[in-house]
């Protein structure tokens, strides 16, 4: 086999970490020119970066890789290509060498060395003829791979002995020690604090406390120097945002400076639109570690009253349910099928980087939106938030009806008709219903008929077949958006709005420096310099569970809330446990979701004086379309096969060892038997589960009670049933009787031990809106829950069939 054919048939490595190294790949040794032998490998062209990052960071003896020679050919060729030609060619080397200036070392010509003067300028001289080096070769025949050989992987110089690092004993004490330059991660931290106005002299005087309170310098990161912050602060007071008097060019310019954040770009054209889609390193890090079989949500179409172009930002939910912006997406046309141009490379690029990322659900905000695109790029279900439809309805209400009596009324129906159609009871019809008996209230009937009333058709469909999110998931993204507004819309002159440069600017800069801030832990030691836009922390839905139960108070058709920062006033709360709860207080007088609400309708729910929410009908109706539709899927039925033949083979072998000395003897009955068994634990498990649907509606729980013991008893019941009717055995054995009524007996009690545990459970009420539940499960109720309802089964599958199963496909 010739040099390339075993080249081209090697495995191309994609390591699932966000960076990998040298260890985390299998090396082959293949022969090359001079009949020497080429250590290599191939990965993914578009890993070649976290390659580098990640051999930089190399514990033992960190560095830095540069690229020390680049040779390109553009990808159209006149003439055939050959099977060893290259599209690039990079040569990395460790940045302390080729060259070697300590005393007697080496120096290229090429690169001649200057006299050490008595006031030296810039960094010190860092070269020591460090040999390490890698090549990166583009092929050809396969654009998509790297081929990276290297086969001087030891920090030596010439001679063989260590030139830098802990291994030099020379270094130690200089700069050598350490890696060249800062790591990214405190370059961003500087930087964000200098664009949100952090001055110079604090980030230093901050750093140098660090520093000596642990002791001394112990990384290159602790060697931060002021020159440095300031020759950083200086770059970003010199940036603007207008690069050229044409906005289009300014734009191409800007793109083609910060390539890293750009995951998609197109210009207009005849038959397209403009669409740019941002996403930095450190947001694509935070869309894999939190969207990996957890949720990602859509805040759509920011901006749309004063911006030139709306942003679409795709979401993730922290450990503390907070909504962190993972791209930015700014594009005019929003319209159906457009959403797949940028959808698909975005989904690439997390996939890309993490070959195992699954998302487990797609949570969007507009009813218009392409669900179907959707489910095809992600693979995954779709829900419905109802938040920018109740902020809407909600402000408008605020805005154009003084009455608040017949505000209430108002939003109450509006509540029930939402409610209606989610239960299946209720259509379009609904909507004229109430325009009918509201005529009166003109200013808002006018709003609602011309903005309102083209949507309604396709608003009622969508909530009939898709299922809902939670009232938390609403809560997060709601003020995320009300953060967003106040870190981009704060400039005195509103003229640069118009201005798609200036926006992407902005977002690229200053609103992700704060968003960046948000994580970080040090951000409390620079409070003197908070301002509006610093305004993070738990949302209204984490305040509302921090108010004590004994601060409501139920008075009829309202609630009212002690305030927590007065314990002399309260908010009044009108139509307290319904979707369109109304607060006199002012974050929920501008239409949002405010914490006394939350917290009204958890109360209400407790006590069973309001139906359970939206999210968790749903839910219900999921579990029950699960049992008298069992899933179709092919893993879930590879699974229960499994487990069956498992359990037959350790029954077949007990009995066997039993029954040793009589006759052996089918240990199974006919198939329809047993078929006619389960459908009678079908119609027993249905009865079960409508029982439990009913108690649970008639105590208003907002999350289903004791699931686990529920599952567990069915399973108990199975597995009892399959000891007393499937399995025939020498029935005149008195050992086997033994045996038989003590695994019955057994089984008897623990069905009832559950049985009264699950009576228990309901006749206390106890809400579980526990704070310290997962993501997945506060998010989504009915995902959670499936998991635990399917014993043990695949957590990512199993969420992805009973949310599809729940809205209909």
């Amino acid at each position: 086999m010739t040099r390339w054919d075993e080249i081209l048939t090697l495995p191309v490595q994609n390591p699932p970490t966000l960076e990998f190294s040298a260890a985390d790949i299998m090396w082959s040794m293949i022969e090359g020119w001079r009949d020497s032998m080429d250590r290599l490998a191939l990965i993914p062209y578009s890993r070649v970066n976290d390659f580098v990052r990640g051999e930089s960071n190399n514990k033992d003896c960190p560095t830095r890789f540069h690229v020390e020679a680049r040779r390109k050919r553009p990808p159209t060729l006149n003439c055939k290509p050959k099977v060893d030609g290259i599209l690039e060619y990079i040569l990395y080397w460790c940045s302390f060498g080729p060259d070697d200036q300590r005393k007697g070392g080496n120096v290229r010509p090429s690169r001649p060395f200057a006299e050490k003067r008595k006031t030296p300028a810039g960094r010190p001289n860092t070269k020591r003829g460090c040999v390490c080096h890698f090549i990166v070769k583009r092929l050809i025949a396969e654009p998509s791979v790297a081929l990276v050989i290297y086969n001087h992987n030891k920090h030596v110089d010439k001679k063989g002995t260590p030139c830098h690092g802990p291994m030099d004993k020379m270094s130690i004490g200089t700069k050598a020690m350490f890696a060249p330059y800062i790591s990214d991660e405190l370059r961003l931290q500087v930087m964000s604090l200098l664009y949100v106005g952090i001055p110079v002299e604090t980030i230093m005087q901050r750093h140098t406390e660090m520093v000596e309170k642990q002791g001394g310098p112990s990384n290159r990161d602790d060697l931060l120097t002021h020159r440095y912050v300031r020759r950083l602060e200086r770059k970003i007071r010199r940036s603007v945002y207008e690069l050229d008097d044409d906005e289009a060019v300014s734009i191409d310019i800007w793109v083609e400076t910060h390539q890293d954040y750009i995951f998609f770009y197109e210009d207009f054209s005849d038959t397209d639109t403009f669409v740019l889609g941002i996403q930095t390193d450190w947001q694509l890090q935070q869309m894999i570690q939190f969207g990996n079989h957890s949720l990602l949500a859509s805040d759509s179409r920011f901006g749309t009253n004063k911006l030139k172009y709306p942003v679409h930002t795709i979401l993730v939910f922290d450990q503390q349910k907070n909504a962190i912006p993972v791209a930015w997406i700014i594009t005019p046309n929003f319209a159906r099928g457009e959403i797949y141009r940028w959808m698909g490379a975005l989904y690439d690029r997390a996939h890309t980087k993490d070959p195992t990322w699954q998302l487990g659900g797609f949570i969007i905000d507009d009813p218009l939106a392409d669900v179907r695109t959707i489910r095809e790029v992600f693979q995954c279900p779709v829900l419905i938030s109802l938040w920018r439809i109740r902020h809407a309805w909600h402000k408008n209400l605020v805005n154009k009806c003084s009455d608040i009596e017949k505000r209430a009324a108002m939003a109450k129906r509006l509540g029930d008709i939402i409610s209606s159609i989610c239960r299946g009871d209720g259509d379009i019809d609904l909507f004229e219903a109430f325009g009918q008996d509201f005529v009166d209230c003109t200013g808002f009937l006018d709003y609602f008929k011309a903005l309102w009333f083209p949507r309604l058709g396709a608003l009622t469909t969508i909530l009939k077949s898709t299922p809902l999110a939670t009232a938390e998931v609403a809560s997060a993204i709601e003020s995320y958006h009300h953060l967003l507004k106040l870190r981009l819309l704060n400039e005195a002159d509103e003229t640069v709005y118009r201005r798609a440069d200036w926006l992407v600017h902005k977002l690229g800069s200053k609103v992700h420096s704060y968003y960046w801030l948000d994580g970080y832990s040090g951000k409390d030691r620079f409070s003197r310099y908070w301002r509006s836009e610093w305004g993070s922390g738990p949302n209204p839905w984490r305040q509302g569970l921090q108010i004590p139960d004994s601060d409501v108070a139920v008075q009829g058709n309202c609630a009212k809330v002690v305030c927590q920062k007065n314990k002399e006033k309260f908010h009044v709360i009108l139509n307290p446990g319904s979707e369109f709860a109304l607060c006199d207080c002012s974050w929920s007088r501008k239409g949002n979701i405010c914490k006394h609400s939350i917290k009204s309708s958890k109360v209400y729910r407790d006590r069973g004086l309001s139906p359970p929410s939206l999210a968790l009908f749903r839910y219900y109706q999921a579990l029950a379309n699960l049992v008298h539709c069992p899933p179709s899927d092919t893993v879930i039925s590879d699974h229960a096969m499994a487990v069956a033949v498992s359990i037959r083979t350790q029954l077949d072998a007990l009995f066997c060892a039993i029954n040793s000395n009589s006759s052996n003897r089918p240990a199974f009955r006919d198939s329809q038997s047993t078929s006619k068994r389960r459908e009678s634990e079908i119609e027993e498990a249905n009865g079960v589960c409508a029982s439990q649907s009913q108690a649970a509606f008639g105590n208003g729980e907002e999350v289903p009670v004791d699931q686990e013991s529920l599952a567990r008893k069915k399973r108990t019941s199975e597995e009892a049933s399959r000891d007393d009717e499937e399995v025939s055995t020498d029935e005149d054995s008195p050992a086997h009787k033994k045996v038989k009524s003590g695994e019955a007996s057994g089984n008897d009690e623990d069905v009832s031990m559950d049985q009264d545990k699950l009576a228990k459970t309901k006749m206390s009420g106890e809400a579980s809106d526990d704070e310290g539940l997962p993501a997945t499960q506060i998010t989504q109720p009915p995902e959670t829950e499936s998991s635990q309802a399917t014993d043990g089964r695949d957590d990512s599958s199993v969420k992805v069939r009973l949310a599809e199963g729940a809205g209909g496909t």
